[in-house]
């Protein structure tokens, strides 16, 4: 590939497209994957959730996503005192990537933080796993509210990676579900 003078070189511009919130966040950040039934499954006598939460499933926001979705655009429903089970895959071919339980706050912190839930973390958090790795993580959802499965490797939360999670006192079975669309957002 021939380079013209003064233009930006390859490596740059690659470098320049991985940077969480860089131009390929900004294309179609809004468009996610359909959810997949297969993600979730429940166990009513023992009252556990599984869920598949995979790292970078798509190409959407650089592949700064979980299953398909970010910028909270996923969110997985649990009855409170659930057991929940959670089987991660870094489906990512390049980067790694973590995840852990924390509160729903916006902005989301900039690198890993103490999970807001008990045992609600996968193996090196700030770090990351390697592409195509496996880890997960069980935890019983307890307190009612709002949380995020979030990346913990430095940037990576920020750049919108991170999607919802609900402990709910009413729900008597799991769901996943779009977020609710935020009044005035398009």
């Amino acid at each position: 590939m021939r380079m013209l003078p003064g233009s930006p070189s390859l490596g740059f511009l690659l470098a320049l497209a991985l940077l969480p919130g860089s131009i390929l966040r900004a294309q179609g950040s809004t468009q996610t994957a359909p959810i997949d039934s297969t993600w979730l499954s429940y166990d009513a006598a023992t009252k556990t959730v599984h869920f598949q939460l995979i790292a970078g499933l798509t190409g959407l926001n650089g592949a700064l996503n979980y299953n398909g979705f970010g910028d909270g655009g996923l969110v997985l429903e649990v009855p409170a005192g659930s057991k929940v089970v959670v089987d991660f895959t870094n489906n990512d071919g390049m980067l790694p990537h973590s995840a852990e339980v924390i509160a729903a706050k916006l902005p989301v912190p900039t690198a890993a933080v103490q999970p807001a839930i008990q045992r609600a973390y996968t193996d090196k958090l700030d770090e990351g796993l390697p592409p195509l790795a496996k880890n997960g993580m069980t935890f019983t959802a307890n307190s009612p509210g709002d949380y995020f499965f979030f990346c913990g490797v430095p940037g990576h939360g920020q750049g919108g990676m991170y999607i919802g999670l609900k402990v709910s006192s009413t729900a008597m079975a799991p769901r996943l579900m779009p977020a609710p669309k935020k009044p005035g957002a398009k």
